[in-house]
């Protein structure tokens, strides 16, 4: 995908999110979102040659841009650590709140055991945009602690949101908060302890793990290009 597709992909996503919740991450989603933009339903295969998969991916990446965004303009050195990265965390699920069922469809896609490695794939990259995003510019040894913590905050955390219905996600913000500050302390003993990038595809199989037992709902698209 070259940067001159960037304005098509995006207007696609969005037109298809409203799809989604009905036809699951699907080719039909997709082509339903090109014809709602007036494009003809076909540029799908030339937008994203892996079908769902690039879809998905692009929408996760999509969101990570936005969150990054959103720091930019943080007084960063006016927050503690874990201030800032649950900051980042919220800027986030502020971002696919108006797309939660989609996101919920998304996650069970990738919860499927064909789909597992892109959804560690997916997970670890937005850990460490968050990192990032936050000012960490570590390469020692704590570059994968920090990483492998953050990917079970984010996925607790992802779950909780998506059965919060408070007011302003007010609960799913202090559980983001309490899960941080458990990784606060847990981050001192890991220090003595080693965490590799292995660890943020094991936070991913719990992830996985929760979404199929939690919901039923089967999503019925697949990946291939009609």
């Amino acid at each position: 995908m070259t940067d001159s597709g960037v304005p098509i992909r995006d207007a696609l996503i969005k037109s298809a999110l409203m799809h989604i919740p009905f036809d699951g991450w699907s080719i039909t989603a997709l082509k339903s979102g090109a014809r709602d933009i007036g494009l003809n339903a076909e540029i799908v295969e030339s937008v994203f040659p892996r079908g769902v998969s690039d879809a998905i991916q692009y929408f996760s990446q999509q969101t990570d841009r936005f969150m990054v965004k959103s720091m930019e303009d943080l007084d960063l050195e006016a927050l503690r650590v874990h201030e800032r990265v649950g900051r980042a965390v919220e800027n986030r699920l502020i971002y696919l709140e108006p797309y939660r069922e989609s996101v919920l469809r998304g996650l069970t896609w990738l919860s499927m055991p064909h789909n597992s490695v892109l959804g560690a794939q997916l997970l670890y990259r937005t850990v460490d945009e968050i990192w990032y995003a936050v000012g960490d510019r570590s390469a020692d040894f704590s570059f994968y602690t920090k990483r492998g913590l953050l990917a079970g905050v984010l996925s607790s955390t992802s779950l909780f949101w998506l059965n919060d219905h408070s007011e302003d996600g007010l609960e799913t913000r202090a559980f983001l908060y309490r899960r941080l500050a458990d990784v606060m302390r847990l981050h001192e003993v890991s220090k003595r302890v080693r965490i590799s990038r292995d660890s943020v595809l094991g936070s991913f199989s719990i992830f996985k793990n929760v979404i199929e037992k939690r919901y039923a709902k089967q999503d019925i698209g697949d990946s291939r290009v009609t």
